[in-house]
């Protein structure tokens, strides 16, 4: 152990050995006496450069005869300061050495004050680089003053004059002149530009308050008088420079002012004076290159902006423009008489017996037994005796029918939430459920629901009203003549007789060109269609497709918007909006729920097949959370048409009569739709449980008098209009022509460029343009080759990465042009 000790000993006395001993350490206080040396050389040198020009003739011929105690100079700081003086100013750079008594003391300050010495390489290049130029400069002129060049600059001169003249030689100057603004000075076009423009402001606003200035603005003089203004006048007996007081309370004349001294003059008060611009704080430090600007503090509400908003203005209202509008009356509606359910007792005791009868006869034995009528439908509850098997009782369904003679026997094995089997037995003289008696309802009149839907009554007779906002889209299938237009129809009602037009638009779809014409006449109230389309109801099948993409352009707009809002659905937005939090000028608007309504899907289907089939499922994926709903109806519920894509994004749906298994199957993923009586019995479910529903009646006179009407009242300019939408087989190849384009070319594309994102709606919000100047930039950015070509829903691809790329390309098209 002692050994290693001695060996790592003499190691380290080794190597301390080789290392080279620091003579001289520079610490803090050497740094600071440095300072204050260069510091005080530099005064010195600057006294005898000041002096230097007062006595230098005197001087000069003593300069050599520094060493002579019997000669005398004149300069400040004697022998030394002559000598020093002429050294730098006659034998070096002239009038610009004093760039170096200037280095010289602000590098002595940072040693002073221990600033970082790495910002003094900036100051010493530029002032180095001034110093000589400036020289140079002098020296151009030297033939004239001699005395500023010195030696130094006058010997430049006449090399650079020897090669290049005196022309050439003042191009150099003013060369590197330019390089000392742009690079030390910061001085660039933009600079002068600002600078002009901001001395035009202060002349305008020189200007403006000279213009605003009153009489009451000239100094008062003092009055001897025995009265005072009773309002507007403050008594101050101690002298200050100006008081502000109100110009609407100011008297004409001012007596006894003796008590007030006024210097100079009295400023009024504007009724709404001008906020006034605070210039910000600049903070002086040592370096006089490195200035501290501090940024005036913001002024501090008390009060939430939009709170105030509200109060002043109330909460925003969607209804404003149409604010004498008013909903359909009930008289509108057909009055069918009584719409009270007649119970029928002996029907109801003799299908009691047939059905307990049947059901002894396979030694079923029921401990009780409950009828319930229903508008065309009787539900008997049977509670079997104990050890019976449910699926017994559900196996005898043909066998019940058959003893009843009754047509549509549906066998509920169990009704849920119920320890209860089900038998639905149809009425022999069934009941009509008016439309009227539906929509007058207090369920569905006080229903808080944002697109209640009154579809009919229940079995148990209670109006039943659905929320489409929920659903959130409904698929509704059922054979010819089973009530699916009429249930459209109540469906069309329900929401006209509840919502204002501002909240919402229909998007009505009719192939067959006859069910929903009739709503032609609200096309101002309450439809939604494509800019420049005549009609609002779209029977053409090639427009649909148009249509369709078009409402997923709007779900994205709207999708983006509610990213901006930072609110999750269009509930939350609209409240956010009417409460004043959303600034319409960055695009923000109410948002109405928008109702797509297809009358015969199967058709669309067989023409456009996968055309209209993904963007109603991207719809149908997407939109519930932005407020639109689809609605869609078809008469040939078969898997083709129904596909698995469209089954599992609608899970509310609506089964009228089919005349299969196989089609309830495909509608409701279970049978009993082919169970059905027809003449609107339905069966609806919303992924859950089965209803069985009597379908509202509304006949075609009713509808009728019910968009006259509302078309007969005060209406918006136009439908409400969707997002522009042009098929690459639509599209129009725009002339190439440079001069034809629109004003706003540029500006559009490089909004376009910076978002990486081609759409007409980009272009809508980010620049205020209408759906046909916007869809006319985006054909010309792709005739440009700026964008790249239409892709469907999708926004199109960005074929220029960024600005400065865009620049290259608009360059290279003035240089071919």
């Amino acid at each position: 152990m002692a050994k290693t000790s001695s060996t790592g000993s003499s190691k380290k006395e080794a190597d301390s050995k080789s290392e080279p001993k620091k003579i001289f350490k520079f610490t803090k206080q050497h740094r600071f006496l440095f300072g204050c040396f260069l510091v005080l050389f530099s005064v010195a040198l600057f006294l005898s450069m000041v002096s230097f020009f007062i006595y230098w003739q005197e001087d000069q011929s003593a300069v050599n005869s520094i060493g002579n105690r019997s000669v005398d100079v004149k300069n400040w700081l004697g022998k030394v300061g002559a000598y020093l003086a002429d050294l730098f100013l006659y034998q070096g750079f002239g009038i610009a050495s004093f760039l170096l008594v200037r280095l010289l003391f602000m590098s002595g300050i940072y040693m002073i004050l221990s600033l970082p010495l790495k910002k003094l390489k900036d100051l010493w290049f530029w002032d180095l680089f001034a110093m000589v130029n400036f020289s140079l400069m002098f020296g151009f002129f030297s033939e004239y003053i001699p005395e500023l060049g010195g030696i130094v600059g006058f010997e430049m001169n006449s090399y650079i004059q020897d090669f290049m003249g005196k022309p050439g030689t003042l191009l150099v100057l003013v060369f590197s002149f330019l390089i000392y603004l742009i690079f030390k000075v910061n001085v660039s076009p933009e600079t002068f530009q600002k600078l002009f423009e901001r001395k035009k402001k202060e002349i305008k606003e020189d200007l403006e308050e000279a213009a605003a200035n009153s009489p009451f603005d000239q100094p008062i003089e003092n009055k001897n008088s025995d009265e005072i203004p009773e309002e507007g006048v403050i008594s101050i007996k101690k002298p200050v420079s100006t008081f502000e007081i109100n110009k609407d309370s100011l008297k004409p004349t001012i007596e006894n002012a003796s008590e007030i001294n006024l210097e100079p003059k009295v400023k009024v008060l504007e009724p709404n004076p001008q906020p006034v611009s605070r210039e910000p704080e600049i903070i002086q430090t040592n370096d006089e290159h490195f200035v501290i600007e501090k940024a005036p503090e913001e002024e501090q509400i008390e009060e939430n902006l939009a709170e105030r908003l509200v109060a002043d203005f109330g909460e925003f209202d969607p209804t404003l423009e149409l604010s004498k509008y008013k909903f359909p009356t009930l008289d509108l509606l057909k009055d069918y008489g009584a719409s009270s359910i007649t119970i029928n007792q002996e029907e109801l005791e003799e299908n009691k017996n047939r059905i307990l009868e049947t059901l002894r006869n396979y030694k079923i034995d029921i401990a009780q037994i409950k009828a319930t009528v229903g508008p065309s439908v009787t539900l008997y509850e049977i509670v079997p005796e104990a050890g019976i098997r449910i699926s017994k009782i559900k196996s005898l369904e043909d066998d019940i029918a058959l003893s009843l003679s009754a047509l549509g026997i549906r066998i509920i094995a169990p009704i849920p939430g119920k320890g209860t089997i089900g038998i639905e037995v149809p009425n022999k003289n069934p009941t009509m459920v008016p439309m009227k008696s539906v929509i007058g309802s207090t369920r569905f009149q006080e229903a808080e629901m944002e697109l209640p839907i009154a579809l009919g009554k229940t079995i148990s007779n209670e109006t039943f009203v659905v929320d489409l906002a929920k659903m959130p889209h409904l698929l509704m299938a059922g054979a010819t003549g089973q009530g699916k237009s009429v249930g459209l129809n109540a469906v069309l009602t329900s929401l006209l007789y509840k919502k204002h037009p501002a909240e919402v638009k229909f998007v009505l779809v009719d192939p067959k060109k006859v069910e929903l014409t009739l709503f032609n006449k609200i096309e101002r109230h309450y439809l939604a269609k494509l800019p420049d389309t005549e009609d609002a109801i779209i029977t053409d099948n090639n427009k649909v497709i148009n249509t369709l993409n078009s409402l997923c352009i709007e779900m994205d707009n709207r999708y983006s918007l509610l990213k901006e809002a930072m609110v999750r659905n269009i509930k939350e937005y609209n409240e956010k909006f009417k409460s004043r939090k959303l600034n319409p000028n960055d695009g923000h608007r109410f948002l109405p729920y928008i109702i797509l309504v297809v009358d015969e899907f199967a058709d669309l289907i067989m023409t456009a097949g996968k055309e209209v089939e993904t963007p109603i499922a991207r719809l149908a994926q997407l939109a519930r959370a932005i407020g639109i709903h689809l609605i869609i109806a078809t008469q040939r519920p078969s898997v083709n048409v129904i596909t698995g894509l469209i089954k599992a994004n609608f899970p509310a749906r609506i089964a009228f009569r089919v005349t299969s298994k196989i089609d309830s199957r495909t509608i409701l993923d279970t049978q009993g739709a082919d169970q059905l009586i027809g003449r609107g019995d339905m069966l609806y479910t919303n992924g859950n449980d089965l209803v069985r529903v009597q379908c509202a009646f509304v006949d075609t006179p009713e509808v009728e008098r019910i968009t006259e009407f509302i078309g007969s009242q005060k209406a918006y300019p136009n439908a409400y209009l969707l997002p522009e939408y042009v098929g690459e087989e639509n599209g129009t190849m725009l002339d190439m022509d440079i001069s034809e384009r629109d004003s706003m070319f540029r500006e559009a594309a490089e909004v376009i460029v910076t978002a990486q994102q081609g759409s007409a709606s980009l272009l809508q919000r980010k620049l205020k343009l209408g759906y046909n100047r916007a869809g006319r930039l985006i054909d010309q950015l792709e005739a440009a080759g700026i964008v790249g070509p239409f892709e469907g829903s999708k926004a199109r691809s960005v074929n220029i990465p960024d600005l400065n790329s865009l620049n290259e390309f608009f360059n290279n098209e003035q240089n071919n042009a």
